[in-house]
């Protein structure tokens, strides 16, 4: 479709045509924002269970019908739903994580009731153990991933990372713009430890590859341009601009309806933009090039603020010390430079520490340091809840080894039911 220049005249400046070096600067000024540290935001996703019939996924229609009953729930919490039919809840960013936790607790309890109405529980694990890997939620975007994902070679993963994993999503400001090279690095350094101390997806449709985060295999075994993590620097704003530009582009949206069409080559957004091929019959525009970057799922991911997305979903008793925990040690000045000498070895450990977990000799006694220190310098609220998650790890445990012994003293689908019901 060409534009007139009538039409050009007229046209929102989001939806002009975008040029490779506009690219560059829109990625690279939107990835970090200058604000102080503390305030905090909290993302957490639950596979939903019928709980008559847990072997099954919740129809979507029956799915919509009661998320779009409920009620405003009193933490202000939004709900979304995922590719697969999990349900995730997204709190505002507030001031302090323990005003985070409260707010989540108050809407996970509440969403929890109402969904128990209708006889759906909600299973907080990192992968869903039992069940085959299935979309339900039929929105186009998703349709257009998983066709993108089997065109490229990563359908079995892609489609597994979109329909059966969970995560605890921790997101913490950026910081004044001289400390974003420091923050940015030590994310990237802490992420194994936090990867280890969050495991708890042994098992992926009913099966396990010895992985103590499989979430996390599932992730590492996609395309490296859109999951792998950023190149770490003294300018991580212009690192993410350069990441995102060089990563294939997933669909293209029509400008009119915005129905989602899949692209099925690789052609780096960085392509798109100098002029060849046109995707959709057309040049990108800055709407494009925010809808890719949503497309993009780095470890740590840059959106005004810093999202941490490498965290397993864990059990109800302890995601509220496991987001303690990871605050803590990234913006408590003491407990972030107390961590950082802890870690000084990790270097890239993402597999290790998705693969061995505390098993690792490296990364668990990097992991039960980090945990002495968080249980130390943690807020007061969730003081003893983070004691309990550091003694657990001192013992050598963590969530998911709770989660593998219910599956060997039952089955795959047992345990889920039995986490739906809790």
């Amino acid at each position: 479709m060409t534009m007139t220049a009538r039409q050009i005249a007229i046209a929102p400046a989001a939806q002009l045509p975008l040029t490779l070096d506009g690219a560059y600067r829109r990625a690279s000024s939107g990835a970090l924002r200058p604000t102080p540290v503390g305030r905090v935001g909290l993302e957490l996703e639950f596979h939903l269970v019928d709980l008559d019939a847990p072997a099954c996924r919740v129809p979507w229609a029956r799915l919509i019908d009661v998320i779009d009953g409920l009620p405003a729930l009193p933490g202000g919490s939004r709900v979304t739903v995922e590719p697969g039919g999990q349900v995730e809840l997204s709190t505002a960013p507030l001031e302090h994580v323990a005003a985070a936790v409260e707010a989540l607790r108050l809407d996970r309890a509440a969403l929890g009731g109402v969904l128990r109405e209708h006889r759906l529980g909600l299973a907080c694990v990192g992968a869903d153990p039992a069940r085959p890997v299935e979309r339900s939620n039929p929105a186009s975007r998703y349709a257009a991933m998983e066709r993108h994902f089997a065109a490229v070679g990563d359908g079995a993963a892609g489609r597994a990372m979109m329909c059966a994993t969970a995560s605890l999503q921790v997101n913490i400001e950026a910081g004044p713009r001289a400390q974003w090279p420091r923050r940015v690095s030590l994310v990237h350094q802490l992420g194994p430890v936090l990867v280890a101390l969050s495991a708890c997806s042994p098992l992926l449709a009913g099966h396990a590859s010895g992985w103590r985060s499989m979430r996390q295999q599932v992730w590492g075994e996609i395309d490296r341009r859109r999951c792998g993590p950023l190149l770490v620097g003294e300018h991580p704003e212009d690192e993410w601009a350069r990441y995102a530009l060089s990563a294939p582009v997933m669909f293209v949206r029509d400008p009119l309806t915005g129905t989602a069409a899949p692209v099925t080559e690789q052609v780096p957004f960085a392509a798109w933009a100098s002029g060849a091929p046109r995707l959709g019959g057309r040049c990108p525009t800055a709407d494009d090039l925010d809808c890719h970057l949503t497309t993009l799922f780095p470890p740590v991911r840059p959106r005004g603020f810093l999202e941490l997305r490498f965290l397993d979903a864990v059990p109800d008793r302890w995601w509220g010390a496991l987001a303690a925990i990871a605050v803590t040690l990234l913006d408590d000045p003491v407990a972030a430079a107390a961590a950082a000498a802890a870690t000084e070895q990790l270097d890239g450990a993402w597999t290790a520490a998705a693969r061995d977990g505390l098993a690792d000799p490296v990364v668990g006694r990097a992991a039960r340091r980090c945990a002495e220190i968080a249980a130390a310098r943690c807020p007061a609220g969730l003081a003893r809840e983070v004691e309990a998650y550091a003694e657990l790890v001192a013992d050598g445990r963590v969530p998911g080894d709770e989660l593998r012994a219910r599956v060997a003293a039952t089955t795959p689908l047992a345990a889920l039911e039995e986490y739906a019901r809790a």
